[in-house]
């Protein structure tokens, strides 16, 4: 399985320290895309969605952790019960809001990312098909959901 980048995320994060953890403690902050030349056609009538859904390479990170202790607790949990970047397959997710396509440039809110990120896949956001139904429970999140505007990144993921 071989995935060639498509494009690169531009934030104003060139350092993991005290960078958002999520979008919802990013609101605000811009930054683009920029996608390949070689891919712009792919780009028509992306501009009528709101929101879109990012796929990214973790760039920076190398270690795998099965067990993590995520930015929102002070205890261990597993892996897959998290969004912690130490993945097998370093894959990240987020939701930004579409401001502006231009070319093959887009500007994007809310970005918690690092500068340079390599972008694997854009996909129009629809709640139709995006937002679950039914009885949605968060786990051990519930209980650290109040931080989620605030927290920052910090030294627990960074590559030694």
């Amino acid at each position: 399985m071989n995935y060639l980048p498509i494009g690169r995320l531009l934030t104003p994060f060139k350092t993991i320290d005290e960078m958002p953890v999520q979008p919802c403690g990013a609101r605000g902050v811009s930054g683009r895309i920029e996608l390949r030349a070689d891919l712009a056609a792919g780009l028509d009538d992306l501009h009528g969605f709101s929101h879109l859904i990012v796929l990214y390479h973790f760039h920076n990170q190398r270690d795998v952790r099965l067990t993590v202790t995520p930015f929102l607790d002070d205890r261990e949990h597993g892996l897959f019960a998290t969004r912690a970047p130490c993945r097998p397959n370093p894959i990240g997710l987020s939701v930004l809001r579409l401001q502006k396509v231009d070319g093959t440039t887009l500007e994007v809110m809310d970005v918690d990312m690092l500068d340079g990120t390599p972008l694997l896949d854009i996909k129009p956001y629809v709640p139709a098909f995006d937002q679950p139904q039914g009885d949605i429970r968060t786990g051990w999140l519930k209980t650290s959901e109040s931080g989620l505007l605030t927290a920052r990144s910090d030294e627990r993921f960074k590559q030694s």
